[in-house]
């Protein structure tokens, strides 16, 4: 994982201080957001891009920030679909051009 990712989240959350457990905390949280939207996704994403899958690992940090993941996919459903919707289709478009 980037170390710009973990400050990038921390600036989002607003976490000016520096301490190794808040590190090690967000650092997990950012693991299992990664692990799950690659899960909904179907397929490696680039979380460094300001795109889709950044915006909502942003998202998922934030709720397991505040202690309320079990409300993200909830909350984020549609863009969910979005993305596992846009990653099978932009794999299947790479899979025929490599053929």
């Amino acid at each position: 994982m980037p170390e710009e990712l973990l400050n990038d989240i921390k600036v989002y959350l607003h976490i000016n201080w520096q301490d190794e457990n808040t590190d090690k905390n967000l650092t997990g949280m950012i693991k299992r957001g990664m692990a799950r939207l690659q899960d909904i996704a179907g397929v490696p994403l680039d979380f460094t891009v300001e795109d889709l899958p950044r915006s909502l690992l942003f998202d998922y940090c934030r709720y397991a920030n505040s202690h309320a993941i079990e409300m993200f996919e909830k909350n984020f459903q549609s863009e969910l679909t979005s993305l596992h919707i846009g990653s099978q289709v932009a794999a299947m478009e790479s899979e025929a051009y490599e053929n």
